[in-house]
């Protein structure tokens, strides 16, 4: 499982990597890994997941590389990077996209159901 967010240590995005620590354990009882990428440096997201006490992985993009070859929207007439989880099956292929800026909870919602639902 693949979530990408706009910024460490905005309101909504620790709402949502918060969430997802939270939820670790159900997402491992899944067999599924989780993986969050925005933009900011690598020290950033070393600083952010140690003040969150995150215990999952979070990667950098700096020149957005990555978010771009997703597919990764923009959202407020490109100033903002988009919120957007991707689940992934062992394939490698993405079997579901949920799209939402403001719905951050939803996130993870939607990611455990269809987990949940594939076994």
């Amino acid at each position: 499982m693949i979530y990408f967010y706009p910024k460490d240590d905005s309101p909504g995005c620790t709402k949502e990597a918060c969430s997802f620590r939270d939820q670790f354990d159900v997402f491992k009882e899944q067999d599924a890994l989780i993986i969050g990428i925005s933009a900011q440096s690598v020290e950033s997201h070393f600083e952010f997941a140690k003040k969150h006490r995150l215990n999952y992985t979070l990667l950098s993009d700096e020149g957005n590389i990555v978010r771009t070859l997703f597919g990764v929207p923009t959202n407020l007439f490109g100033l903002l990077p988009g919120r957007v989880t991707y689940v992934v099956n062992k394939e490698g292929k993405i079997i579901f996209v949920f799209n939402s800026q403001i719905n951050a909870q939803k996130h993870i919602e939607e990611a455990l159901r269809i987990l949940k639902e594939m076994k």
